[in-house]
């Protein structure tokens, strides 16, 4: 999934992980694969967490971001998907969903925002390239 995101273009500037070992883990997968400079933050409410959760910390970026990739889990991350996106989608281990958000500001960031599911990848229909872990959303504004 790293190597997608550089092919993508869509190497992150935020990287928002579950305290959780898996997701962690999938991190510093990705982190690693797609050669990102950026931070990664530990966030230990995500865990078990609902969409609102996500969307609390999401509201608190610094608007210096426009690409924040959010690791947590389900079945928090599909309800996200669908509170965020109108999209209901279900997203096994490792899947990563491009949504983008129409919002000026992270601060402005709310249930039901209107946003977009841009694409979404799942790590078993692409070809081989590493362990799967936990669960990512990437979100852009």
């Amino acid at each position: 999934m790293g190597e997608l995101l550089v092919d993508e273009g869509l190497v992150p500037q935020l990287i928002i992980s579950s305290t959780a070992k898996r997701a962690r883990k999938t991190a510093e997968l990705l982190t690693d694969a797609c050669r990102f400079d950026g931070e990664t933050r530990l966030e230990g409410s995500f865990y078990q967490a609902g969409p609102t959760a996500y969307i609390r910390v999401l509201q608190a970026v610094s608007d210096d971001h426009d690409r924040v990739m959010v690791v947590g889990h389900n079945p928090g991350l599909e309800i996200l998907l669908e509170v965020l996106a109108g999209q209901t989608a279900w997203l096994p281990s490792g899947a990563l969903a491009q949504i983008h958000l129409p919002i000026d500001a992270w601060a402005d960031l709310r249930e039901y925002a209107g946003g977009t599911l841009v694409a979404l990848w799942e790590p078993k229909k692409l070809p081989p390239s590493g362990e799967d872990g936990g669960d990512t959303v990437g979100s852009g504004r």
